[in-house]
């Protein structure tokens, strides 16, 4: 493994960068409890809503997407589905797979953190390329 030659300055940078990103993690979690889910529903109904996949992720995609194990994703599912956020259906061309959507209720709440979030972020991109202007390139030795 080759060393590289970083500037002082860029650790300084990457514990800024390292900082607001954590910093982001909390207000995020701050701002689902505000609104009345925990942070993993809150990931949940993002995971769900933001799939690929008009007809709705499997438990195993939001298991994947959430860096969860299956049985502990299904633990979550079943719960937002008690609270009502979201619902199991049936593939209508594989009976066998089980597909999450969401509710209204469930779409509701994700879409007003949603628009938070987005407004959070734009705010935090702004300071992005502030960060890293002027730091070299990163040398091999």
């Amino acid at each position: 493994m080759s060393k590289r030659a970083l500037p002082e300055d860029a650790y300084r940078r990457l514990l800024a960068l390292r900082t607001d990103l954590r910093r982001f993690e909390h207000w995020s979690e701050t701002q689902a409890r505000a609104a009345g889910l925990t942070p993993a529903q809150h990931q949940l109904l993002l995971a769900v809503r933001g799939h690929d996949d008009p007809r709705g992720p499997k438990v195993g995609d939001v298991a994947e997407r959430m860096r969860l194990r299956h049985h502990s994703t299904v633990g979550l599912v079943d719960r937002a589905e008690v609270a009502g956020l979201l619902r199991r259906i049936r593939d209508e061309d594989d009976h066998r797979v089980v597909r999450l959507r969401l509710t209204p209720s469930g779409e509701e709440r994700l879409a007003a953190l949603s628009a938070l979030h987005v407004e959070e972020l734009r705010r935090l991109a702004c300071q992005l390329p502030d960060l890293w202007e002027g730091l070299p390139d990163v040398e091999e030795h």
